[in-house]
Protein backbone atom coordinates (compact mmCIF):
# COMPACT_ATOMS: atom_id res chain seq x y z
CA UNK A 1 0.00 0.00 0.00
CA UNK A 2 1.43 3.22 -1.07
CA UNK A 3 2.67 5.31 2.14
CA UNK A 4 -0.02 8.49 1.11
CA UNK A 5 -2.81 5.75 0.79
CA UNK A 6 -1.53 4.38 4.31
CA UNK A 7 -1.65 8.17 5.83
CA UNK A 8 -4.99 8.94 4.74
CA UNK A 9 -6.77 5.95 6.08
CA UNK A 10 -4.86 6.73 9.15
CA UNK A 11 -6.66 9.98 9.01
CA UNK A 12 -10.09 8.40 7.87
CA UNK A 13 -10.45 6.30 10.79
CA UNK A 14 -9.82 9.05 13.21
CA UNK A 15 -12.14 11.19 11.91
CA UNK A 16 -14.63 8.70 11.98
CA UNK A 17 -14.61 7.83 15.29
CA UNK A 18 -14.83 11.18 16.49
CA UNK A 19 -18.25 11.23 16.76
CA UNK A 20 -18.46 8.28 18.87
CA UNK A 21 -16.06 10.32 21.10
CA UNK A 22 -17.85 12.91 21.53
CA UNK A 23 -21.09 10.97 22.17
CA UNK A 24 -19.42 9.15 24.83
CA UNK A 25 -17.78 12.10 26.46
CA UNK A 26 -21.51 13.61 27.05
CA UNK A 27 -22.78 10.54 28.35
CA UNK A 28 -20.16 9.64 30.63
CA UNK A 29 -20.55 12.83 32.36
CA UNK A 30 -24.45 12.76 31.89
CA UNK A 31 -24.32 9.16 33.89
CA UNK A 32 -21.61 10.09 36.58
CA UNK A 33 -24.09 13.38 37.32
CA UNK A 34 -26.56 11.14 37.90
CA UNK A 35 -24.86 8.42 39.80
CA UNK A 36 -23.66 11.34 42.45
CA UNK A 37 -26.93 13.11 42.77
CA UNK A 38 -28.35 9.95 43.92
CA UNK A 39 -25.88 8.70 45.97
CA UNK A 40 -25.97 12.34 47.83
CA UNK A 41 -29.46 13.10 46.87
CA UNK A 42 -28.31 16.79 45.39
CA UNK A 43 -30.44 16.40 42.29
CA UNK A 44 -30.49 17.97 39.55
CA UNK A 45 -27.59 20.03 40.12
CA UNK A 46 -24.76 17.67 40.12
CA UNK A 47 -26.34 16.09 36.50
CA UNK A 48 -25.72 19.54 35.42
CA UNK A 49 -22.58 19.76 36.29
CA UNK A 50 -21.50 16.62 34.91
CA UNK A 51 -23.34 17.26 31.69
CA UNK A 52 -21.91 20.58 31.27
CA UNK A 53 -17.97 19.16 32.04
CA UNK A 54 -19.11 16.09 29.55
CA UNK A 55 -20.55 18.54 27.22
CA UNK A 56 -17.18 20.59 27.28
CA UNK A 57 -14.81 17.26 27.00
CA UNK A 58 -16.80 17.04 23.75
CA UNK A 59 -15.83 20.71 22.36
CA UNK A 60 -12.33 19.77 23.23
CA UNK A 61 -12.48 17.03 21.49
CA UNK A 62 -13.52 19.09 18.16
CA UNK A 63 -11.05 21.66 19.21
CA UNK A 64 -8.22 19.05 18.90
CA UNK A 65 -9.41 16.85 15.90
CA UNK A 66 -9.44 20.47 14.16
CA UNK A 67 -6.24 21.19 15.10
CA UNK A 68 -4.69 18.33 14.17
CA UNK A 69 -6.20 18.55 10.58
CA UNK A 70 -4.76 21.57 10.60
CA UNK A 71 -7.91 23.95 10.11
CA UNK A 72 -6.94 26.09 12.85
Amino acid sequence: MKRETRRWLKELAYYSSLGFQIALSIFIGLAVGVLLDRRFGSSPWLTFIFLGLGIAAAYRNIGLAMKKGGRV
